[in-house]
Protein backbone atom coordinates (compact mmCIF):
# COMPACT_ATOMS: atom_id res chain seq x y z
CA UNK A 1 0.00 0.00 0.00
CA UNK A 2 1.60 3.32 -1.07
CA UNK A 3 2.29 5.85 1.64
CA UNK A 4 0.82 9.33 1.59
CA UNK A 5 2.86 12.20 0.11
CA UNK A 6 4.97 13.89 2.77
CA UNK A 7 4.40 17.39 1.41
CA UNK A 8 0.90 17.62 2.86
CA UNK A 9 -0.55 18.40 -0.55
CA UNK A 10 -2.41 15.86 -2.66
CA UNK A 11 -3.61 17.05 -6.04
CA UNK A 12 -6.79 15.55 -7.50
CA UNK A 13 -8.33 17.22 -10.51
CA UNK A 14 -11.73 16.37 -11.92
CA UNK A 15 -14.35 18.09 -14.02
CA UNK A 16 -14.35 21.69 -12.79
CA UNK A 17 -17.10 22.83 -10.44
CA UNK A 18 -19.38 25.58 -11.64
CA UNK A 19 -20.44 28.42 -9.37
CA UNK A 20 -23.28 30.47 -10.87
CA UNK A 21 -24.38 33.91 -9.63
CA UNK A 22 -27.66 32.27 -8.54
CA UNK A 23 -25.81 29.86 -6.27
CA UNK A 24 -23.67 32.62 -4.85
CA UNK A 25 -26.91 34.47 -4.05
CA UNK A 26 -28.18 31.44 -2.12
CA UNK A 27 -24.93 31.36 -0.23
CA UNK A 28 -25.41 35.01 0.74
CA UNK A 29 -28.94 34.24 1.97
CA UNK A 30 -27.82 31.32 4.10
CA UNK A 31 -24.99 33.29 5.69
CA UNK A 32 -27.19 36.28 6.42
CA UNK A 33 -29.72 34.07 8.17
CA UNK A 34 -27.17 32.76 10.64
CA UNK A 35 -25.03 35.92 10.93
CA UNK A 36 -21.97 34.09 9.73
CA UNK A 37 -19.02 35.75 8.00
CA UNK A 38 -19.23 36.84 4.37
CA UNK A 39 -19.08 33.89 1.94
CA UNK A 40 -15.90 35.25 0.40
CA UNK A 41 -14.32 34.52 3.78
CA UNK A 42 -15.94 31.11 4.32
CA UNK A 43 -18.16 28.43 2.83
CA UNK A 44 -21.46 27.16 4.17
CA UNK A 45 -21.75 23.48 5.05
CA UNK A 46 -23.66 20.86 3.16
CA UNK A 47 -26.60 20.88 5.54
CA UNK A 48 -27.13 24.62 5.08
CA UNK A 49 -27.64 24.65 1.35
CA UNK A 50 -27.75 22.30 -1.58
CA UNK A 51 -26.24 23.42 -4.86
CA UNK A 52 -27.74 20.39 -6.60
CA UNK A 53 -31.10 21.28 -8.15
CA UNK A 54 -32.20 17.65 -7.94
CA UNK A 55 -31.98 17.74 -4.15
CA UNK A 56 -34.55 20.55 -4.12
CA UNK A 57 -37.28 18.57 -5.90
CA UNK A 58 -38.08 15.51 -3.74
CA UNK A 59 -41.85 15.65 -4.27
CA UNK A 60 -41.77 15.67 -8.06
CA UNK A 61 -41.82 12.73 -10.38
CA UNK A 62 -38.67 11.97 -12.34
CA UNK A 63 -40.26 13.57 -15.40
CA UNK A 64 -41.20 16.64 -13.40
CA UNK A 65 -37.68 16.93 -12.02
CA UNK A 66 -36.20 16.71 -15.50
CA UNK A 67 -38.58 19.41 -16.79
CA UNK A 68 -37.69 21.80 -13.96
CA UNK A 69 -34.01 21.04 -14.31
CA UNK A 70 -34.24 21.75 -18.02
CA UNK A 71 -35.91 25.08 -17.33
CA UNK A 72 -33.34 26.04 -14.72
CA UNK A 73 -30.43 24.97 -16.92
CA UNK A 74 -31.60 27.32 -19.68
CA UNK A 75 -31.53 30.16 -17.17
CA UNK A 76 -28.15 29.10 -15.81
CA UNK A 77 -26.64 28.97 -19.30
CA UNK A 78 -27.13 32.72 -19.55
CA UNK A 79 -25.21 33.36 -16.36
CA UNK A 80 -21.50 33.76 -15.89
CA UNK A 81 -19.75 30.67 -14.50
CA UNK A 82 -16.64 30.38 -12.39
CA UNK A 83 -14.70 27.15 -12.66
CA UNK A 84 -12.44 25.60 -10.05
CA UNK A 85 -10.21 22.57 -9.54
CA UNK A 86 -9.84 20.98 -6.11
CA UNK A 87 -6.84 19.77 -4.16
CA UNK A 88 -6.50 17.69 -0.97
CA UNK A 89 -4.40 18.98 1.92
CA UNK A 90 -3.41 17.94 5.42
CA UNK A 91 -5.14 20.12 8.03
CA UNK A 92 -3.18 23.09 9.34
CA UNK A 93 -3.83 25.92 11.84
CA UNK A 94 -4.73 28.46 9.16
CA UNK A 95 -7.73 26.27 8.24
CA UNK A 96 -9.36 27.08 11.58
CA UNK A 97 -11.89 29.61 10.30
CA UNK A 98 -13.00 27.54 7.30
CA UNK A 99 -13.33 24.32 9.28
CA UNK A 100 -15.26 26.05 12.06
CA UNK A 101 -17.76 27.38 9.54
CA UNK A 102 -18.29 23.91 8.09
CA UNK A 103 -18.97 22.56 11.60
CA UNK A 104 -21.11 25.47 12.78
CA UNK A 105 -24.28 23.35 12.99
CA UNK A 106 -22.60 20.01 13.77
CA UNK A 107 -24.50 19.73 17.08
CA UNK A 108 -27.62 21.56 15.94
CA UNK A 109 -27.92 24.90 17.77
CA UNK A 110 -26.09 23.74 20.90
CA UNK A 111 -23.65 26.20 22.46
CA UNK A 112 -20.48 24.21 22.96
CA UNK A 113 -16.71 24.51 22.74
CA UNK A 114 -16.53 24.18 18.97
CA UNK A 115 -13.25 26.08 18.78
CA UNK A 116 -11.42 23.44 20.83
CA UNK A 117 -13.03 20.70 18.74
CA UNK A 118 -11.68 22.34 15.58
CA UNK A 119 -8.25 22.71 17.20
CA UNK A 120 -8.09 18.95 17.85
CA UNK A 121 -9.02 18.26 14.23
CA UNK A 122 -6.29 20.56 12.91
CA UNK A 123 -3.65 19.23 15.32
CA UNK A 124 -4.16 15.70 13.98
CA UNK A 125 -2.27 16.04 10.71
CA UNK A 126 -1.54 12.36 10.09
CA UNK A 127 -5.23 11.45 9.76
CA UNK A 128 -7.60 13.89 8.10
CA UNK A 129 -8.03 15.92 4.93
CA UNK A 130 -9.31 19.34 3.96
CA UNK A 131 -10.32 20.15 0.39
CA UNK A 132 -9.59 23.54 -1.16
CA UNK A 133 -9.69 25.18 -4.56
CA UNK A 134 -6.40 25.05 -6.39
CA UNK A 135 -4.41 28.30 -6.34
CA UNK A 136 -6.99 30.03 -4.13
CA UNK A 137 -5.27 32.82 -2.23
CA UNK A 138 -7.97 32.78 0.47
CA UNK A 139 -7.56 29.00 0.96
CA UNK A 140 -11.28 28.54 1.65
CA UNK A 141 -12.13 25.08 2.99
CA UNK A 142 -14.76 23.25 0.95
CA UNK A 143 -14.67 19.89 2.72
CA UNK A 144 -13.32 18.15 5.78
CA UNK A 145 -13.03 14.49 6.73
CA UNK A 146 -11.27 13.04 9.77
CA UNK A 147 -11.60 10.49 12.58
CA UNK A 148 -10.92 11.30 16.23
CA UNK A 149 -10.50 8.73 19.00
CA UNK A 150 -13.30 9.13 21.55
CA UNK A 151 -11.14 8.10 24.51
CA UNK A 152 -8.09 10.16 23.58
CA UNK A 153 -10.00 13.41 24.09
CA UNK A 154 -12.50 12.27 26.72
CA UNK A 155 -11.34 14.71 29.40
CA UNK A 156 -11.66 17.75 27.17
CA UNK A 157 -14.66 20.03 27.51
CA UNK A 158 -15.76 19.82 23.89
CA UNK A 159 -15.92 16.03 23.98
CA UNK A 160 -17.77 16.03 27.28
CA UNK A 161 -20.29 18.41 25.73
CA UNK A 162 -20.56 16.29 22.59
CA UNK A 163 -21.30 13.16 24.64
CA UNK A 164 -23.82 15.05 26.76
CA UNK A 165 -25.58 16.20 23.59
CA UNK A 166 -25.77 12.68 22.14
CA UNK A 167 -27.14 11.23 25.36
CA UNK A 168 -29.78 13.94 25.50
CA UNK A 169 -31.07 13.49 21.96
CA UNK A 170 -31.14 9.67 22.09
CA UNK A 171 -34.70 8.85 23.15
CA UNK A 172 -34.65 5.18 22.17
CA UNK A 173 -33.91 3.17 25.30
CA UNK A 174 -32.77 0.06 23.46
CA UNK A 175 -30.15 2.13 21.60
CA UNK A 176 -29.17 4.35 24.55
CA UNK A 177 -27.24 1.46 26.11
CA UNK A 178 -25.36 0.82 22.87
CA UNK A 179 -24.54 4.51 22.60
CA UNK A 180 -23.29 4.63 26.19
CA UNK A 181 -20.98 1.69 25.54
CA UNK A 182 -19.31 3.49 22.64
CA UNK A 183 -19.06 6.77 24.53
CA UNK A 184 -17.48 5.28 27.65
CA UNK A 185 -16.56 1.61 28.09
CA UNK A 186 -15.50 1.03 24.47
CA UNK A 187 -14.41 4.60 23.72
CA UNK A 188 -10.78 3.54 23.20
CA UNK A 189 -11.88 1.58 20.13
CA UNK A 190 -14.24 4.20 18.69
CA UNK A 191 -13.45 6.78 16.02
CA UNK A 192 -15.69 9.81 15.68
CA UNK A 193 -15.93 10.13 11.91
CA UNK A 194 -16.40 13.81 11.08
CA UNK A 195 -17.31 14.62 7.48
CA UNK A 196 -18.61 18.04 6.44
CA UNK A 197 -18.57 19.78 3.08
CA UNK A 198 -20.36 22.13 0.74
CA UNK A 199 -22.93 20.36 -1.39
CA UNK A 200 -21.44 21.45 -4.70
CA UNK A 201 -18.34 19.34 -4.18
CA UNK A 202 -18.03 17.06 -7.22
CA UNK A 203 -19.15 13.53 -6.25
CA UNK A 204 -16.07 12.10 -7.99
CA UNK A 205 -14.04 13.42 -5.07
CA UNK A 206 -15.85 11.26 -2.50
CA UNK A 207 -14.16 7.89 -3.13
CA UNK A 208 -10.58 9.26 -2.96
CA UNK A 209 -11.56 11.43 0.01
CA UNK A 210 -12.79 8.46 2.04
CA UNK A 211 -10.14 6.10 0.68
CA UNK A 212 -7.55 8.58 1.87
CA UNK A 213 -9.08 8.75 5.33
CA UNK A 214 -9.26 5.01 5.90
CA UNK A 215 -5.79 4.47 4.40
CA UNK A 216 -4.40 7.09 6.77
CA UNK A 217 -6.07 5.39 9.73
CA UNK A 218 -4.41 2.13 8.72
CA UNK A 219 -1.01 3.77 8.27
CA UNK A 220 -1.29 5.52 11.63
CA UNK A 221 -1.56 2.17 13.41
CA UNK A 222 1.97 1.49 12.16
CA UNK A 223 3.61 4.88 11.70
CA UNK A 224 2.68 6.93 14.77
CA UNK A 225 5.73 7.53 17.03
CA UNK A 226 4.32 5.93 20.21
CA UNK A 227 2.39 2.74 20.94
CA UNK A 228 -0.29 4.80 22.65
CA UNK A 229 -0.90 6.81 19.49
CA UNK A 230 -0.76 3.74 17.26
CA UNK A 231 -3.28 2.05 19.53
CA UNK A 232 -5.61 5.07 19.35
CA UNK A 233 -6.18 4.50 15.62
CA UNK A 234 -7.03 0.80 15.87
CA UNK A 235 -10.72 1.52 15.63
CA UNK A 236 -13.29 -1.23 15.96
CA UNK A 237 -16.25 1.09 15.41
CA UNK A 238 -16.99 4.48 13.90
CA UNK A 239 -19.56 6.90 15.30
CA UNK A 240 -21.15 9.33 12.85
CA UNK A 241 -23.28 12.42 13.48
CA UNK A 242 -24.98 13.80 10.39
CA UNK A 243 -28.26 15.24 9.09
CA UNK A 244 -31.07 14.09 6.83
CA UNK A 245 -34.52 15.26 5.81
CA UNK A 246 -37.52 13.15 6.83
CA UNK A 247 -40.97 13.50 5.31
CA UNK A 248 -43.52 14.94 7.72
CA UNK A 249 -46.49 12.63 8.33
CA UNK A 250 -45.46 10.11 5.64
CA UNK A 251 -48.66 8.06 6.04
CA UNK A 252 -50.70 11.11 5.09
CA UNK A 253 -48.61 11.99 2.06
CA UNK A 254 -49.64 10.25 -1.13
CA UNK A 255 -48.18 10.93 -4.57
CA UNK A 256 -50.40 12.74 -6.99
CA UNK A 257 -51.50 11.17 -10.23
CA UNK A 258 -48.51 10.61 -12.50
CA UNK A 259 -45.96 11.09 -9.71
CA UNK A 260 -43.58 8.51 -8.37
CA UNK A 261 -43.66 7.51 -4.72
CA UNK A 262 -42.62 10.36 -2.47
CA UNK A 263 -39.24 9.81 -0.85
CA UNK A 264 -39.53 9.53 2.92
CA UNK A 265 -35.84 10.28 3.50
CA UNK A 266 -33.57 12.74 1.71
CA UNK A 267 -29.86 12.16 2.34
CA UNK A 268 -27.86 15.37 2.19
CA UNK A 269 -24.71 13.32 1.64
CA UNK A 270 -25.10 10.20 -0.54
CA UNK A 271 -22.56 8.22 1.48
CA UNK A 272 -24.75 8.54 4.58
CA UNK A 273 -27.27 6.18 3.00
CA UNK A 274 -24.48 3.61 2.62
CA UNK A 275 -23.29 4.09 6.19
CA UNK A 276 -26.88 3.68 7.40
CA UNK A 277 -27.28 0.45 5.45
CA UNK A 278 -24.09 -0.91 7.03
CA UNK A 279 -24.71 0.46 10.53
CA UNK A 280 -25.15 -1.81 13.55
CA UNK A 281 -27.58 0.72 15.06
CA UNK A 282 -28.81 4.23 14.45
CA UNK A 283 -31.28 6.79 15.72
CA UNK A 284 -32.72 10.10 14.56
CA UNK A 285 -33.78 13.19 16.46
CA UNK A 286 -35.56 16.41 15.46
CA UNK A 287 -33.34 19.43 14.91
CA UNK A 288 -34.32 22.73 16.46
CA UNK A 289 -32.46 24.72 13.85
CA UNK A 290 -34.05 24.80 10.42
CA UNK A 291 -32.05 25.63 7.35
CA UNK A 292 -32.72 27.70 4.27
CA UNK A 293 -34.70 25.43 1.93
CA UNK A 294 -36.82 25.65 -1.19
CA UNK A 295 -40.60 25.46 -1.39
CA UNK A 296 -40.36 21.81 -2.46
CA UNK A 297 -38.86 20.94 0.95
CA UNK A 298 -41.73 22.41 2.99
CA UNK A 299 -43.08 18.93 3.80
CA UNK A 300 -39.74 17.75 5.18
CA UNK A 301 -38.25 18.03 8.65
CA UNK A 302 -34.52 18.37 9.22
CA UNK A 303 -33.39 15.52 11.47
CA UNK A 304 -30.15 14.56 13.14
CA UNK A 305 -28.90 11.06 12.38
CA UNK A 306 -26.45 9.19 14.61
CA UNK A 307 -24.97 5.90 13.40
CA UNK A 308 -22.50 3.29 14.57
CA UNK A 309 -20.61 1.40 11.88
CA UNK A 310 -18.24 -1.44 12.69
CA UNK A 311 -14.76 -0.99 11.26
CA UNK A 312 -14.90 -4.36 9.51
CA UNK A 313 -17.69 -2.93 7.32
CA UNK A 314 -15.49 -0.17 5.93
CA UNK A 315 -14.06 -2.20 3.01
CA UNK A 316 -17.62 -2.91 1.91
CA UNK A 317 -18.48 0.79 2.26
CA UNK A 318 -15.56 1.77 0.05
CA UNK A 319 -16.69 -0.66 -2.64
CA UNK A 320 -20.28 0.55 -2.43
CA UNK A 321 -19.24 4.21 -2.62
CA UNK A 322 -17.10 3.63 -5.72
CA UNK A 323 -19.97 1.76 -7.39
CA UNK A 324 -22.42 4.52 -6.47
CA UNK A 325 -20.27 7.26 -7.97
CA UNK A 326 -19.46 5.20 -11.07
CA UNK A 327 -23.19 4.92 -11.76
CA UNK A 328 -23.69 8.67 -11.79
Amino acid sequence: MPRRPSSGRRVLKYQPLTFSPFMRLLSFASMARRNLPHPEDCQCSDEEISFDEKEKLPNLSRKGKEEQLSDSSDEEDSQEDVQADFEFFDPKPTDFHGVKILLQSYLDDKEWDLSSFVDFILEQTTVGTVVKVADDEDESVFALVTALNMARYKDNKCFRELKEFLRKVCSEKNIANNLEMLLEKKAQDVGLLVSQRVMNLPPQLLPPLYDGLFDEVSWATEDEPTEELRRSFRFKSYLLVTKIYKLKNPKQRKPRHGEEDIEETIFLKPEDELFLELSSWSFTFPMRSQLVTSQEMKNYQLMGLVMAVEANKIPKFRQMLNSLIDEQ
